[in-house]
């Protein structure tokens, strides 16, 4: 320890000094010099050791995926004419998993040394990457310094989702008639697409700004009637939180963490972020206008829309979000069914065996809309309870249902048809 070789110098260096005051011997006298300037040469190396120096941290993305890997570049200059030996960068990333640190032994004048890092992301969440440590020494081991560069880089890792082959909903109608997803050969007010330009085309169908950007003539497509939003509620209510007890937690409050690689936790709180992320995942790649809304715990409500940007923002909503709602599913849907248009296609995830939200759907039901319940068994994670009273109650009042087990296939699940 730098610390008690120092000590031992110290004291040393006071025995020199006695014997020189006691006996007069020019030795004692210039040992006491040699060890007084060593102790300064290395004070000021280790100063010099972690100044002059520039570090470059290089992310990719600011966004990644439970499942996927996030990569990292790292490089470390040397802008001085002195060398540098045994740099230690320790990298203080609140990521889990994530190891980013390095020892350089030696980082000539001028020099730089550069390392990369590629780490699979376990965990779901909002985390910070960095900040970086810089911990450097003299050749003689007798100090010690550490320089921390300021603040880090935001990231956000999204859950994991799973393959949808297919999903059967209950088939939303719109006030125009039935969805037929069937191209018009006339100009609509509802736009799907664009395509090349073919003989007989009218110029007025022309889309510009994909023309330009294609070096080719597009032209768009309509439809002569669009299919009916999805509606998307997750339920993260405490009331619907079941887990297997030991479960360890991110800084003991954030999302669940794996006990094996690949796996959903057995939590319905990642059961329903996972169901939620890969359904959101399959209406948009499917082109379907998706609304979300969800406490997790502050209320993420997003207007029905298509296009990925949708996507992001319910993902992000579904990386933070926690079993602390301070409403239950059926006061969500009484509180946002005014946000909400007839035919809508109404999905409600939840672990939830409180009634209430029950007759909440039967009231959607008769007001025009169609909902449908993705329901994980809270008894499969240990809850008490039985969950067959709710599943009658479902059956009487014609609302489809899938149940999702503990350790059940996702993806399996979700691709066959409702009961």
């Amino acid at each position: 320890m730098p610390h008690n070789r120092r000590n031992i110098l110290y004291l040393f260096l006071i025995g020199c000094l006695l014997a020189a005051l006691f006996t007069g011997r020019a030795f004692f006298f210039n040992l006491s010099f040699v060890l007084a300037g060593l102790l300064l040469l290395a004070f000021i190396w280790s100063w010099l050791a972690i100044h002059w120096l520039q570090i470059q941290r290089r992310t990719r993305t600011r966004r990644a995926q439970v499942g996927h890997p996030l990569s990292e570049t790292f490089t470390v200059r040397n802008t001085s004419l002195l060398p540098k030996l045994m740099l230690e960068i320790d990298d203080y990333s609140g990521l889990p998993g994530h190891r980013a640190s390095q020892v350089i032994p030696l980082l000539g004048p001028r020099a730089s040394y550069r390392w990369s890092v590629e780490t699979e992301c376990i965990v779901r969440g909002q985390f910070e990457l960095g900040p970086l440590g810089i911990t450097a020494g003299d050749p003689f081991g007798l100090f010690q310094r550490e320089r921390r560069t300021a603040g880090g880089l935001p990231i956000i890792v999204y859950p994991r989702t799973v393959p949808v082959p297919r999903f059967e909903s209950p088939a939303g109608v719109l006030s125009g008639g039935e969805p037929r997803r069937r191209r018009s050969q006339t100009i609509t007010t509802n736009a799907s697409g664009v395509r090349e330009y073919v003989t007989g085309d009218a110029f007025n169908r022309i889309h510009w700004a994909s023309t330009a950007r294609k070096e080719r003539m597009m032209v768009k497509e309509f439809e002569i009637d669009p299919l009916a939003d999805v509606w998307l509620f997750v339920d993260f209510s405490p009331a619907a939180l079941a887990e297997v007890p030991g479960l360890l937690r991110v800084n003991g409050s954030g999302a669940v963490l794996p006990r094996t690689p690949g796996e959903v936790p057995p939590s319905t709180e990642e059961y329903a972020v996972v169901v939620a992320a890969s359904l959101a995942t399959y209406f948009i790649e499917h082109k379907r206008a998706l609304g979300f809304a969800a406490y997790v715990p502050k209320r993420e409500a997003h207007q029905a829309e298509r296009g990925h940007r949708q996507l992001f923002r319910v993902l992000e909503a579904l990386a933070i979000a926690r079993s602390e709602a301070p409403f239950s599913l059926a006061q969500m849907l009484s509180l946002e069914a005014p946000y909400l248009s007839r035919g809508t296609t109404v999905l409600l995830v939840t672990a939830s065996l409180d009634p209430a939200w029950v007759l909440e759907a039967q009231i959607l039901a008769r007001k025009g809309m169609r909902p449908m319940a993705l329901f994980i068994d809270p008894g499969t994670f240990g809850a008490p309870g039985d969950a067959s009273s709710l599943r009658s109650m479902l059956h009487l009042a014609k609302i489809p249902i899938l149940s999702l087990r503990r350790g059940d296939d996702i993806s399996a699940v979700l691709s066959t048809s409702p009961r």
